[in-house]
């Protein structure tokens, strides 16, 4: 005869431990008592939801060795949810943000614009792309003297100019002036807009189309005296408030400006 011990005595018939599963959704199911069988739908206050074959719902407590799963009793726990993962968040220029960001140290390479509009314009939809690369946006005052910067500026690889020009189209002053251009590491590109002010949607600022404006008439001036903006600043802070990403803006302004960034933080330019 088998002797036993006497903490075996003490302690009577070893109870079996039975397994918790993780109420997940579509686990198959069985209740014992009245033999319903189905697949979880969701725990709510300390019941679990079943669904059978024929899509009924019956909802049953959460009570320990409660169900049958494959044949044996298990004890149904609510399910852990699964780790949030953080959510991407969209800079105004529609790219992924870089999340903790530290401003890169400014390259030598610049982004030239032809005024402060435009460098205000820019640095709100593409800012967030401008920090990463680490590109700083200069106005230019105006694109009549603009080889005469370039000369001052000293391009050179590592070194590069991206110019954003107004009204860039056949035949127009800014085309002749930007044409005499011949610099490799200097990209220029444009828009055909009067001014960066109709590179907005109009239906941003809550009008039809942008008025046009009679030669000889400053087009800012025009533009506000035909809308009752008041002054040009006036006019120029209600646009600037209305701009909150790149859908608000014309597709020509867009691609402009994305390809000047790309230009002047082409890795191929570091020496």
């Amino acid at each position: 005869m088998r002797s036993h011990s006497y903490d075996d005595v003490l302690s009577g018939p070893r109870k079996r431990k039975i397994p918790e599963v993780p109420a997940e959704p579509g686990l198959v199911v069985e209740d014992p008592a009245s033999g319903y069988c189905g697949a979880v739908v969701k725990i709510e206050y300390g019941n679990v939801v079943l669904e059978d074959r024929h899509g009924k719902h019956r909802v049953f407590p959460l009570n320990p060795a409660g169900f049958l799963l494959e044949g044996k009793p298990v004890t149904l726990v609510p399910a852990k949810a699964a780790p949030k993962t953080p959510a991407r968040r969209i800079s105004a220029s529609g790219s992924v943000q870089v999340q903790g960001l530290k401003a890169r140290v400014a390259r030598d390479s610049r982004i030239w614009v032809e005024g402060k509009h435009d460098a205000e314009l820019v640095e709100r939809v593409w800012g967030h792309d401008l920090r990463v690369e680490g590109v700083v946006v200069e106005p230019l005052d105006g694109v009549d003297v603009l080889s005469d910067r370039i000369g001052e500026f000293g391009t050179g690889p590592g070194r590069r100019l991206g110019v954003l020009v107004d009204h860039l189209v056949a035949g127009s002053k800014e085309s002749r002036i930007v044409d005499a251009v011949r610099d490799e590491n200097v990209l220029i590109t444009g828009h055909p807009y009067i001014d960066i002010w109709e590179a907005v949607k109009p239906s941003v600022v809550g009008i039809r189309a942008w008025p046009a404006i009679p030669r000889g008439t400053e087009w800012k001036q025009g533009v506000c005296d035909a809308l009752g903006w008041g002054e040009p600043w006036e006019g120029w802070q209600r646009i600037l408030a209305a701009v909150s990403s790149y859908r608000d803006l014309e597709t020509p302004l867009i691609g402009a400006v994305e390809r000047l960034i790309d230009f002047v933080s082409d890795p191929g330019e570091e020496p």
